[in-house]
């Protein structure tokens, strides 16, 4: 065998070997996967109710993003708006209405998009969280600003504490 046609053998399985590794699993058998706000989870497009947002359009369609890609923060943030009444127990439950068991979002919450106080106070728990705050300041900070001008709020569940 000449030079040439050794060397076109050597790319070509370089190449196959290289494929065969980037195909891999990046994992070990029995790992567990990373947590839902971890992996990219999937949404159908922002909802558009044929009304104006309360708040500019770029801001709905941010919160919105947040409550599907991070529920692990809005599922333990309180709104004020009196959508309990409306069976919202939570901030996410204002954007969010149904996902499915891998936690996609199936189904937003138009609730969210025409009201001021879901809206604002999502973008809150959001900027708080971009900032590296956790469940738990995230969710103090919010109480602290908006329970005491708001006679009502949903009946949201604590975050967990961390554990020492």
């Amino acid at each position: 065998m000449g030079r040439l046609p050794t060397a076109t053998l050597v790319l070509v399985f370089a190449a196959s070997a290289a494929y065969a590794l980037a195909q891999a699993p990046t994992t070990k058998p029995g790992t567990p996967l990373p947590s839902a706000a971890a992996r990219k989870l999937t949404y159908p497009p922002i909802p558009n109710p044929g009304f104006a947002p309360a708040r500019p359009i770029d801001q709905a369609r941010a919160v919105y993003q947040f409550a599907a890609e991070h529920p692990e923060v809005l599922k333990y943030v309180p709104c004020y708006c009196g959508c309990e009444a409306n069976g919202h127990g939570h901030n996410e439950s204002c954007f969010v209405k149904r996902r499915d068991a891998q936690g996609n979002v199936a189904e937003w919450d138009s609730h969210g998009f025409g009201c001021a106080i879901c809206i604002d106070v999502a973008r809150d728990a959001m900027m708080m969280h971009r900032s590296g705050a956790d469940p738990v300041a995230i969710r103090a900070s919010i109480e602290k600003k908006w329970t005491p001008s708001h006679s009502t709020k949903t009946p949201t569940p604590n975050p967990p504490t961390k554990k020492k």
